[in-house]
């Protein structure tokens, strides 16, 4: 079961999907498609409110013509281990200056919330027990200092120019 949270809360009947075999978009849902077809499809039409998969091979470059015209960008995290989807939401919230809902999908455990937070992932497709249970108790982990600035503002640090309190 696939819960929605974000730093609001859980989120009921959310509309966008990860079309699988198995699972199609029905009338009350949307897609999330993937980049090729997207671009595709934004190239044959006026669409706007798209959303968009991000796989950890994509060149989130691609979406910047289109930017405008998505509502939502998911970043596939296949494992907990393969953080490019990190570096697509940065690229996006910094570089490409995207503004809309950045989603994580696939293996979001509670641990890496917060890191996902600080890249500007701003929604999380949570599947594991455990994140689930820690986020509906709101025990959210912190991260009291950093080195790098993110998408997301932080504190000043007191002291060390390189180092920032959350």
């Amino acid at each position: 079961m696939t819960k929605i949270w974000k730093e609001t809360g859980f989120v009921d009947n959310d509309p966008w999907i990860v079309e699988t075999d198995e699972l199609k978009a029905n009338d009350e849902q949307k897609p999330l498609l993937d980049i090729d077809t997207l671009i595709a499809r934004a190239d044959e039409s006026n669409d706007v409110g798209l959303g968009v998969l991000v796989k950890p091979a994509d060149d989130v470059k691609r979406l910047e013509p289109y930017l405008a015209r998505l509502a939502i960008v998911a970043v596939a995290f296949p494992a907990f281990n393969d953080g490019r989807a990190f570096s697509h939401a940065s690229l996006l919230r910094e570089r490409l200056g995207f503004e809309n809902e950045i989603r994580a999908v696939g293996d979001v455990l509670i641990d890496q919330v917060p890191l996902m937070l600080r890249c500007g992932i701003d929604s999380f497709a949570v599947t594991n027990a455990t994140a689930i249970q820690r986020l509906s108790e709101g025990r959210l982990p912190g991260i009291d200092n950093h080195y790098q600035p993110t998408a997301r503002a932080s504190a000043d640090a007191k002291s060390y120019s390189w180092r920032r309190v959350s």
